[in-house]
């Protein structure tokens, strides 16, 4: 049995962003067919839009926001569920005077998520969660093609 305490779970801090996140079930825990995210948002900041490589359902375990999947946006609360897609653009804000505080359930063990903005360390834009710890990669444009 794989077992965890939400009020255990040491989250690390986004540069920039007063974000704070961890996933703490994923392949190198054991997991064969799903991981999880947690994470938390300071008041009036925002988890970046980007995409993941599997669908998830998220639980929002304290505060408020306002969600957005693709062009669709609804408010969130404490207790709410959502649906995301694999590959669906969403992001979520926090519009509370709170933290706002979410679990979220993947439908695979390792994931790539890919942010519009940089959001490694050093910019990079997609990461892979799976190997125990997240693997940055930045997106680069295609080379042209020789004339």
């Amino acid at each position: 049995m794989i077992a965890f305490n939400l009020d255990d779970v040491r989250l690390n801090e986004v540069p920039d962003r007063s974000i704070r996140v961890e996933f703490p079930l994923q392949s190198v825990h054991g997991s064969a067919s799903f991981a999880s995210v947690l994470f938390e948002v300071d008041p009036g900041n925002a988890l970046a839009t980007h995409t993941d490589s599997a669908e998830e359902v998220l639980l929002v375990l304290a505060g408020e926001g306002e969600a957005h999947v693709g062009a669709e946006t609804a408010r969130v609360r404490a207790g709410d569920v959502a649906v995301v897609p694999a590959l669906a653009p969403h992001g979520i804000r926090n519009t509370g005077d709170t933290t706002l505080r979410v679990i979220g359930f993947f439908a695979s063990s390792t994931v790539m998520s890919t942010f519009e903005q940089g959001i490694g360390p050093e910019g990079e834009q997609v990461v892979a969660w799976g190997a125990g710890r997240p693997l940055f990669a930045a997106l680069e444009e295609p080379a042209a093609a020789p004339a």
